[in-house]
């Protein structure tokens, strides 16, 4: 996707493992490996915990009746590469879907939403 300098957001465009969707709404990613909150007393904040989380990948994509919505179900082994308006490209690797897949017909959308290993997404 050629990068215009002063586009930060909108037009995206994403596949799986090399099929491309129609990407309807939000598109959604989080590489962090870790998740913290704060452990505070009575009488001050003590400090945090740290838990490991799943990096994750979800969006919208429309129902085209050229998919079979249940496949997105069975994939637990899968690479997502996105491409977004201001000209990263976010990759997913050995991923898996969680949830299973609901399309909502008045707008031929559902939602998907893919988990993976530390370090499975990437920003380039």
């Amino acid at each position: 996707m050629a990068n215009n300098t002063n586009r930060l957001a909108g037009i995206a465009n994403i596949s799986v493992d090399g099929m491309t969707y129609l990407l309807s709404g939000e598109f959604t990613y989080s590489p962090g490996d870790v998740e913290r909150k704060s452990l505070i007393g009575q009488d001050q904040v003590h400090g945090y915990s740290e838990m490991p989380r799943a990096p994750f990948i979800s969006c919208t994509l429309r129902d085209a009746g050229s998919l079979t919505v249940k496949d997105f179900n069975a994939m637990t082994d899968v690479t997502i590469h996105a491409e977004l308006a201001n000209g990263k490209t976010i990759i997913g690797r050995n991923m898996w879907t969680i949830d299973p897949q609901e399309v909502k017909t008045q707008e031929g959308t559902f939602e998907v939403r893919f988990e993976g290993m530390s370090g499975s997404v990437t920003e380039n």
